[in-house]
């Protein structure tokens, strides 16, 4: 069985930390993480895939990897964020890939299948609904406004020493009990000020962004919410159906929190590779 490797991937004047395993020849799958977390989030799922044939790429997206975490908040608007994926395939040779997101990473992957369809074979979203969707709840919807209003916080500047605080009790909070989340390793890698920042400049970035409607997403979509999810309601869930204009499915994991690839990976896998293999060419 193959070990996981870190590597080194330059796209323009950034390098990435890429995490690969798997067969040299399999069909590549690509998994983008979300806040505030990195390749790490996805250590039970990558193996499953990789026994099942794939090569799996596991990209530490902008912010996370430390050669590619630059301080400006409009370094964080989301073109940057899908031309970091389009290098990464790039830069590994990959015409068309098995896309999958979760949280953060899930809002890039629906940007880059909706915007570069010809790079995506298929979708997998986890948690995050279409960007469209996700501005229909927050318009119209009181319960996904309630649950999004942390994300002012979020992007006001300094409110990374307010989660820091106390040994980090208002970040550790974030994730809950018994999610399967490894906390401390999260804690190594954003746990200072300028560090958890960059992340956070994913949320600030948002109001860069807003002027740009996400197309509708013609790429054969999978879309994975779970009932627990403190984060994302039913509303976004249930509207994406209109916003994929492709083959598309939707999964409501019962009883799983929002960090669905750590507390359900072996669930997570498994949809992730029906996915694909529906898709096989």
């Amino acid at each position: 069985m193959s070990v996981p490797q870190s590597r080194p991937v330059a796209v323009g004047e950034f390098t990435f930390d890429v995490t690969v395993d798997g067969p040299g020849d399999g069909r590549p799958i690509l998994l983008l993480h979300g806040f505030p977390q990195t390749a790490w989030s996805w250590r039970h799922v990558i193996p499953r895939l990789s026994r099942a044939g794939y090569r799996v790429l596991a990209l530490d997206q902008r912010g996370y990897s430390p050669m590619a975490s630059p301080d400006a908040v409009e370094q964080y608007r989301a073109a940057y964020l899908v031309a970091d994926v389009l290098g990464v395939l790039d830069a590994f040779g990959i015409e068309s890939v098995d896309l999958v997101g979760h949280d953060w990473g899930a809002a890039v992957a629906w940007q880059v299948a909706s915007r570069h369809p010809d790079r995506v074979r298929t979708l997998t979203a986890l948690s995050v609904p279409h960007p469209g969707a996700f501005t229909e709840a927050l318009r119209v919807d009181d319960d996904q406004r309630r649950r999004s209003a942390y994300m002012r916080d979020f992007a006001t500047p300094g409110y990374e020493h307010t989660l820091l605080a106390d040994a980090a009790a208002k970040l550790r909070a974030v994730f809950g009990h018994g999610t399967g989340v490894d906390v401390e390793h999260v804690l190594r890698r954003v746990g200072t000020a300028p560090r958890l920042r960059r992340a956070l400049n994913w949320y600030a970035a948002q109001s860069l962004d807003r002027p740009a409607a996400t197309p509708a997403t013609d790429v054969p979509t999978l879309h994975v919410w779970s009932d627990q999810d403190i984060a994302l309601g039913a509303y976004g869930a249930r509207a994406t159906e209109r916003y994929v204009t492709g083959p598309y499915e939707f999964v409501t994991l019962h009883g799983v929190s929002h960090w669905i690839p750590e507390q359900a990976p072996t669930q997570t896998a498994d949809l992730i590779i029906r996915q694909a293999e529906g898709r096989r060419q």
